[in-house]
């Protein structure tokens, strides 16, 4: 019997390169392992399943659906007027859209605040109106969707221009309107790539701190979220604290991982 050789398919790489690639993986990864091999296996259950624990995760999970939500809602169009447009001006717009993506999460905050607190910008004549966003669950939705949006928006002007718009010509050229061509034309042609930056929206706002202590404060079930849990666990039971990071670590790979097998097979 003849075995069949083992071809060996050249990366095409240099071989150096897999060096630093090697480095920059277990600069990722063996964090997560430290953390793992730290967790206090014997209370981990009775540590992340406490009453302010599970308020927390609850909180969390729904806070980022709605504002993965509107990610989705206002990034969609933001993405078409981005990668579709030509104007002057269009440049300073991109780089303004992602500005939250490089300001530090504190200063998002402020900038909120300023805007719907109850002397900001808009905040003060809704407050005339009764409505009140600074430290409610609103606002923290609001924090996290300033920070998530730019990941969809990024994601999702990639995917555009990388599909072209042969497609949604062809669909005009035979009588569709604009609509017609974005509904069933440009969304199905670029859907693998909405669904990445929608779950990447939604990472991101599972994990957003700093916007959100600063705009919407700390109060357990109201805008108390995982990631503030967390902080406020670090001061005073360390083994609390690991343990829910690792949860928080678990659900966010699980999505991503999920999604991303969505993704994949929409694709095909």
């Amino acid at each position: 019997m003849i075995r069949a050789a083992r071809v060996r398919v050249p990366s095409g790489l240099p071989g150096w390169i897999f060096v630093p690639a090697a480095l920059g993986g277990l600069f990722v990864v063996l964090p997560l392992f430290a953390m793992l091999a730290s967790v206090d296996w014997s209370r981990f259950f009775q540590l992340v399943t406490s009453e302010s624990s599970l308020a927390a995760l609850e909180l969390s999970l729904r806070t980022a659906a709605l504002s993965t939500v509107l990610c989705v809602l206002l990034g969609v169009p933001m993405a078409a007027v981005l990668s579709r447009s030509s104007f002057r001006g269009l440049h300073v717009l991109r780089s303004l859209v992602l500005l939250p993506l490089v300001l530090p999460p504190v200063v998002g905050g402020i900038a909120l605040l300023y805007t719907f607190g109850r002397k900001g910008l808009i905040g003060q004549h809704l407050e005339v109106a009764g409505i009140h966003i600074a430290f409610t669950t609103t606002a923290v939705v609001l924090a996290q969707t300033f920070v998530a949006l730019p990941f969809l928006v990024v994601s999702l002007e990639g995917s555009l221009r990388t599909a072209g718009s042969r497609y949604e010509h062809a669909a005009a050229t035979l009588g569709a309107s604009p609509t017609t061509v974005f509904r069933r034309v440009t969304l199905p042609l670029v859907l693998p790539g909405l669904v990445s930056g929608a779950v990447l929206s939604f990472a991101r706002a599972l994990g957003e701190f700093g916007a959100t202590l600063t705009f919407a404060g700390s109060l357990q079930g109201v805008t108390r979220t995982l990631p503030l849990e967390i902080y406020l666990q670090r001061e005073t039971d360390a083994d609390a604290a690991v343990a829910l990071s690792l949860v928080l670590v678990v659900v966010a790979v699980l999505i991503v991982v999920g999604s991303r097998g969505w993704a994949s097979r929409a694709a095909l």
